[in-house]
C-alpha cells in the first residue's frame, strides 16, 4: 500500500508499485483532469505536480507518490494557478482544449519558480507540452497576463 498526498488529502494505492501514476490518479482516484496523452513523457498532458515539482505522471511509478504530495489540475489552488486559469479563460487559450491541464500545470510550475518569465524562460519551460491545435500565441500569451496580474 502508498500512502500519499492528493490534492491536499491523504490517500492511499493498492497498486503495484510500478503502476504509472497517471493511472492511479484516473483510475483508482477517479480524478479525470490529468489526460493521458503519448505514454512515453514527450507531450506532456499528464503533467502533474510531485511536491511541487512538474512531473510526467504517464511514467512516473506511483511509488514515486510515497509520502508526497501530489497535486493535479484539480487541486491546482496556488495564487499562479488561480490566475492561470483566469488568465486562459480571458486569453481565450483552449481550442480542442484537450492538453490545457498540462499546459496549466507546467506554466504553474514555471511561475512558482519564475514569476517574471521572458519569452524565451516561457519556450523553454513550456517545450514538451505540445498542443494539437497550435494555441501556442494564445498560451504565451496567457502566462504573460498571469504573471503581470491579468495584463500582457
Amino acid at each position: 500500500m502508498i500512502e500519499f498526498q492528493l490534492n491536499g488529502q491523504a490517500v492511499t494505492s493498492e497498486s503495484e508499485d510500478d503502476t504509472p501514476l497517471l493511472w492511479v490518479i484516473r483510475d483508482e482516484l477517479k480524478l479525470k483532469g490529468t489526460k493521458f496523452g503519448c505514454g512515453i513523457a514527450m507531450c506532456g498532458v499528464c503533467t502533474v505536480h510531485v511536491d511541487g515539482v512538474a512531473m510526467r505522471s504517464c511514467i512516473t511509478p506511483v511509488s514515486v507518490a510515497a509520502g508526497k504530495s501530489i497535486t493535479t489540475i484539480e487541486g491546482l489552488e496556488s495564487a499562479a494557478g488561480k490566475a492561470l486559469m483566469k488568465a486562459w479563460v480571458d486569453e481565450q487559450v483552449p481550442q480542442c482544449g484537450y492538453c490545457q491541464p498540462g499546459q496549466i500545470m507546467q506554466a504553474a510550475n514555471l511561475l512558482a519558480n519564475t514569476p517574471n518569465p521572458t519569452d524565451e524562460e516561457i519556450t523553454t519551460a513550456m517545450n514538451g507540452v505540445l498542443c494539437r491545435c497550435m494555441a501556442y500565441p494564445r498560451i504565451r500569451k496567457a502566462i504573460k497576463a498571469a504573471a503581470s496580474g491579468g495584463e500582457a
